[in-house]
């Protein structure tokens, strides 16, 4: 049997820069129009390919012509014409699904002269389905010999031209469908984020957790520091707020005896837009029994170490060119170590004098008017401090630990210090990634805390919290000693898959509307 070359040259998108979309817009509507015309479904519904591209390749790819002409596998397949290529009476094509490509050939004895002529007016972007057997080219490319091919559904725009791409990112972000359709990074990016939640649930599961659902629309946003959206919900005439949090939730739960609780959760907070902040984001937070935070570091790190094995096959990543490597102990520094490590210049003893402090953020040119430093003492000033100077700067994972009471509302004081909390965040590139801290079950204390965190918001801080009596009457009936943390789930993608963006790892990114 004669067997065909893979083309030399293919087109891929439009191959003429400066098209007039809205003509080939029109010309593949006139296509449309005659399909419905001639009668018979335009957009069919009876496509059931049985084989998918990479299995395919997996199986078949080390066979040689001649075996795979002795089996004579017989096939069928769907997806989007990515490649075109006619060549008098044969034809080749590349259709790809959602786990590759695979290349058919189209000739008038295999799928009839009429067949081939109404495949030569389709369009790159159409959506065919091909039944055939398996072969290879003379040049050794795995292909269908179709022996029957269909359009299954007609596109009408063109795809981004095959030298410019779809690079723009703004296109990118607004139109993420195209961008599934042509950049293979992006659909990797998005299978390893679904890799890495698969992973983080099974380690959940296998160490005795429940996942569980509170919920999105709450009577009163608590759980951390920030603004919340806020609806109205008019059949009980009232307002809601989209959860910032789902800890006092699921932190209700741990009183109610389930012992290990975990949630993959969407949260929202109505804040700017920046490379690693989007108002609607993914978290994992979990809380567990009879623990505390020296515990949770440990078990966090556990965590995040399968996670990356699980969804990139190592623990040992590059990110932005340099390495980073989850495979190691994470560092624990307290903030005023953390301080004096990056920015050496400032002493222990002016670390902890108050005016020492002030002066040197308003070096720095930090607002010490701001609602929330306002009134802030050392621990809050040292901080604002770290932040300035030293958290841009944690590469490795860090976990910074002792946090200042003020800034931790929901956190266990410590016994020996009770100026601080048992509180850790972990840093890696610089970014915060988690929170966690042994929590405070005491209700009195508790209830301490939402007061003055009322105060805070009355004096203009419109991240403080709430005050939510029906918490405080939960830790009433008694809250075991418990630890609980939340990993950024967006962030930690950003890692995984060398994201410079957050926009990156989310499917559809917040962006401002499109006609503003």
């Amino acid at each position: 049997m004669n067997t065909p070359s893979s083309p030399q040259d293919t087109q891929e998108g439009l191959e003429l820069s400066g098209f007039d979309e809205n003509q080939v817009m029109a010309e593949r509507r006139a296509k449309l129009d005659a399909l419905r015309i001639a009668g018979g479904p335009a957009f069919p519904n009876d496509i059931a390919p049985s084989h998918r591209a990479a299995a395919l390749h997996t199986r078949f790819e080390q066979h040689s012509r001649e075996q795979l002409e002795a089996e004579h596998v017989q096939v069928s397949i769907a997806g989007r014409m990515m490649l075109k290529r006619i060549q008098g009476k044969a034809s080749f094509a590349t259709l790809q699904d959602a786990s590759g490509r695979l290349q058919i050939y189209l000739n008038d004895e295999g799928v009839g002269q009429e067949s081939h002529e109404a495949f030569k007016h389709w369009d790159l972007g159409d959506i065919l389905y091909a039944e055939g057997v398996l072969f290879k080219t003379m040049k050794g490319e795995l292909s269908v010999r179709c022996k029957l091919v269909r359009l299954a559904a007609k596109s009408l725009r063109p795809l981004p031209d095959k030298f410019h791409g779809l690079h723009d990112t703004e296109t990118r972000y607004r139109q993420r469908y195209v961008d599934l359709i042509v950049n293979a990074t992006s659909r990797e990016v998005f299978t390893t984020r679904s890799r890495t939640l698969s992973a983080m649930r099974h380690f959940m599961n296998d160490n005795g957790f429940l996942e569980v659902e509170t919920p999105m629309l709450q009577q009163i946003p608590g759980g951390a520091a920030a603004k919340p959206f806020i609806t109205h919900h008019n059949a009980l005439d009232q307002q809601m707020f989209l959860r910032i949090a789902p800890e006092l939730f699921l932190k209700r739960l741990i009183v109610g005896g389930f012992e290990r609780v975990y949630e993959i959760n969407r949260n929202f907070r109505n804040e700017g837009l920046s490379p690693r902040h989007n108002p609607e984001f993914t978290m994992m937070e979990f809380y567990a029994a009879y623990t505390d935070y020296q515990w949770l570091m440990d078990f966090t790190e556990r965590v995040l170490r399968h996670a990356a094995e699980a969804a990139t096959g190592s623990a040992v990543l590059t990110y932005q060119g340099k390495p980073l490597d989850l495979a190691k102990r994470f560092e624990r520094l307290t903030i005023v170590q953390a301080i004096q490590r990056h920015a050496p210049h400032y002493t222990e003893s002016s670390l902890h004098d108050i005016n020492a402090l002030k002066n040197a953020l308003r070096e720095l040119k930090v607002d010490l008017n701001a609602p929330n430093l306002k009134q802030a003492g050392i621990g809050t000033l040292q901080l604002a401090l770290f932040e300035e100077v030293a958290e841009s700067k944690l590469w490795d994972p860090t976990f910074i630990i002792d946090y200042p009471v003020e800034v931790s509302p929901l956190a266990r004081a410590s016994d020996q210090r009770p100026e601080i909390t048992e509180r850790f965040e972990l840093f890696i590139t610089g970014r915060e990634i988690a929170n966690g801290f042994s929590e405070l079950n005491d209700p009195e204390d508790q209830a301490r805390r939402f007061h003055a965190q009322v105060q805070a918001k009355d004096a203009g801080d419109e991240e403080a919290m709430y005050f939510d009596a029906d918490y405080i009457r939960a830790l009433e009936y008694g809250m075991p000693p418990t630890g609980g943390c939340g990993i950024g789930i967006d962030r930690l993608v950003m890692l995984l898959t060398d994201s410079a963006s957050i926009r990156d790892v989310i499917l559809f990114p917040a962006l401002r509307r499109e006609d503003a």
